[in-house]
């Protein structure tokens, strides 16, 4: 499947499950279709219906999601590459728990309803 039909069946709601590597997968074809604005824009609105869809608004977290894509957005814009061969090389980003997330922020941010409902940088 395309990156394109990727996007529009997920902006159509057309997923049955949801897990981890799949939000990997679509926000890479997001950033990769997309100017990086635009992808967080749609991708979180999407993710946003699908959660609401799901009768579950309150899984949506905004720093994880905006981090994630901007994690992929930097290792896309490092060494462009085809999804099986960018997620060979950056398979961390499949792992969840632990997740990649933790390199950048401490479990008490990413657990905090500030960073649930905004994105929080990360420390340096």
């Amino acid at each position: 499947m395309s990156d394109a039909e990727l996007i529009e069946r997920f902006e159509r709601g057309d997923v049955d499950e949801f897990h981890h590597a799949d939000h990997v997968r679509v926000a890479f074809a997001y950033v990769r279709t997309l100017p990086l604005l635009d992808a967080i824009a749609r991708f979180t609105a999407a993710l946003r219906r699908f959660a609401a869809a799901q009768g579950k608004p309150q899984l949506y977290h905004e720093t994880i999601t905006w981090a994630f894509l901007l994690i992929i957005h930097e290792r896309i814009e490092r060494a462009p590459a085809e999804w099986d061969a960018f997620i060979r090389d950056n398979a961390d980003l499949l792992q969840w728990k632990p997740s990649v997330l933790e390199t950048y922020y401490p479990a008490e941010v990413l657990q905090s309803e500030l960073a649930r409902r905004v994105f929080v940088l990360p420390r340096a």
